[in-house]
């Protein structure tokens, strides 16, 4: 049975992004992400560009193509501010066109995602800047995370995913968190993060050295709040998660490590911190990372309506799912 189409989201092209880095196939590829294989092959070849397939390339020309199939639609006042005050927020437009039909107390048009891209790109032409707020993914090469040496296999009691429950695979229940760490550029320091595989919930501490007893103690901080509901952690293999037992005894729970090489497994934690990085650009050094500038970000990320939530919050979705699990 064939699958049924629709557009690629800018997820799933970060996604395609990375698989290719790893040199996967496009029929791997699309397995992957339960698209057809023509469906992939279309996409690389018309949204590459000079450089190759980008993922911010790739959806800002989807997106234009499509806006420019429509001709522009007059919006009423109240649609406008409506657009204007969701996109400083960094929301989406498919984000922001889902808002509106779903959110009781708006009372303008609800008008689809294209366009609101087209009202975005009129407004770039006539020297407007509202192009400025959309979200995009890191623009620099993919990044393999182990440096001039090679540590990995070295984590002493190392638990492959393979041996990962398998439940967590379905994505299911609440309490299943992917785990890394964000370079920050110059000696300023590294933030760990945090996602809910359910709720995409996003939790971000900061550490100022890449050691093991400091990312190890940042880890436990920032889950213990979360304790009751927390079941395992999937890390990579970097030699800062060497805390993994203690992290296991402290949280009670199961920590695990995806193979190397392997980013999609941890994929959700990849498009999260490419997330992070409109906020905190990579060849830049962080700057003085107080709790009001992480609870900030993590503000942003979490109750920004998602596509795979059916538009609804990480917030709201992770709090429904603890209370049906209490």
């Amino acid at each position: 049975m064939s699958k049924s189409y629709h557009q690629l989201t800018e997820e799933e092209r970060i996604e395609i992004y990375a698989f290719r880095k790893e040199g996967k196939s496009v029929s791997q590829i699309a397995t992957a992400l339960d698209r057809n294989r023509s469906t992939i092959e279309r996409e690389i070849i018309r949204n590459s560009g000079e450089r190759g397939y980008r993922p911010k390339q790739a959806h800002r020309k989807a997106m234009e193509r499509q806006a420019l199939k429509r001709k522009a639609l007059k919006m009423s006042e109240p649609t406008l501010a409506y657009i204007q005050e969701k996109l400083a927020l960094q929301w989406s437009p498919e984000q922001i066109s889902n808002s509106m039909r779903l959110d009781s107390h708006y009372t303008g048009q609800v008008v689809s995602h294209e366009a609101i891209y087209l009202y975005i790109w009129e407004d770039k032409r006539t020297g407007g800047t509202l192009y400025k707020q959309l979200r995009t993914a890191s623009k620099d090469k993919y990044r393999k995370r182990y440096g001039k040496h090679d540590y990995r296999g070295k984590i002493p009691n190392r638990k492959d995913i393979d041996d990962r429950p398998k439940i967590v695979d379905q994505k299911e229940r609440l309490g299943d968190w992917e785990a890394d760490l964000v370079v920050g550029s110059a000696g300023s320091g590294y933030l760990v993060t945090l996602v809910d595989r359910v709720s995409k919930m996003t939790l971000i501490g900061f550490v100022d050295h890449k050691t093991a007893p400091e990312v190890t103690a940042e880890i436990i901080c920032l889950l213990l709040p979360f304790k009751q509901y927390v079941q395992t952690i999937t890390f990579d293999n970097g030699r800062e998660f060497n805390g993994h037992r203690e992290i296991s005894r402290q949280l009670n729970c199961g920590c695990y490590f995806a193979k190397p090489y392997h980013s999609w497994e941890r994929g959700l934690n990849e498009n999260t911190n490419g997330l992070i990085r409109q906020y905190l650009p990579k060849k830049l050094p962080f700057p003085p990372m107080t709790s009001s500038t992480l609870e900030y970000i993590m503000g942003r990320l979490n109750t920004r309506p998602r596509k795979l939530l059916d538009y609804a919050t990480p917030t709201e979705i992770y709090f429904q799912l603890s209370k049906l699990a209490a």
